[in-house]
């Protein structure tokens, strides 16, 4: 499994109460109807700040993030150069996100605390 990390940033025409709720609304069903993603995506998460601090952490000024699980960097690979997601998805993106100020990684996940019964 490959995840995908993005930290985002909104445009900045935007609110980010606009921002979050065009994230969750409008893109993520967008995005859920990638026929791709319906082979190759394993889990897609959205967070989204909240208003109160910690007074023990400093917190990066990110409007969000995105978390996507593929099944390979292939199916990756599949999902982000479909059809359905350069003429639907990508353009959408283009409307709420500052692709410039926005952050991605890829990894693979280390299991540390929880999902003990798997790792028996």
């Amino acid at each position: 499994m490959i995840k995908m990390t993005m930290l985002l940033k909104r445009n900045a025409q935007l609110t980010h109460e606009e921002f979050v709720k065009h994230h969750i609304e409008k893109h993520g069903p967008l995005f859920r109807q990638i026929p791709e993603a319906k082979v190759h995506v394993i889990r897609y998460l959205q967070t989204h700040p909240i208003k109160e601090r910690s007074s023990v952490i400093k917190v990066d000024d990110f409007d969000g993030t995105a978390e996507l699980w593929f099944d390979s960097v292939e199916g990756l690979d599949k999902v982000l150069t479909s059809d359905f997601y350069k003429m639907h998805v990508w353009p959408d993106e283009l409307t709420f996100l500052d692709h410039a100020n926005t952050k991605v990684t890829l990894g693979y996940q280390d299991d540390i605390i929880g999902n003990e019964t798997e790792l028996k």
